[in-house]
């Protein structure tokens, strides 16, 4: 008799785990699907968006003199140093945290108390 209800446990078991891992992989197969169609969708969006853009000219980007690029650079390494030497750190104390505190003391009034008995006064 327990040998059969270990029997139907286990075999309880092994279903429940096949029907977690079956569903599992149902899923993990739907959401390949959907990356693969997504993938797809946006192959097929870049190919019907290219022929229509083909005879296009690239953008030039106006060139920047040399000097101009020095001033600019400089004058906002300046400017991040002047606010830089403005900051000043805050001075703070640290509370010792009570809970610390009350510790120590009762710890303290422990070794007393145990002193106490050793030398026969309690």
């Amino acid at each position: 008799m327990d040998t059969q209800a270990f029997m139907e446990g286990f075999n309880l078991t092994i279903i429940g785990i096949a029907v977690v891992f079956a569903i599992l992989g149902v899923l993990a197969l739907a959401l390949y699907f959907v990356g693969w169609l997504e993938r797809r969708l946006v192959e097929r969006e870049k190919q019907v968006t290219q022929p229509a853009a083909a005879p296009s000219v690239p953008e030039e980007k106006p060139a920047i003199p040399p000097r101009d690029l020095a001033v600019i650079t400089a004058a906002i390494l300046a400017y991040t140093a002047e606010k830089a030497a403005q900051l000043r750190p805050l001075p703070f104390k640290r509370k010792v945290s009570d809970s610390w505190r009350l510790y120590g003391l009762q710890t303290q009034m422990e070794d007393v108390e145990d002193f106490n008995y050793e030398i026969g006064k309690w």
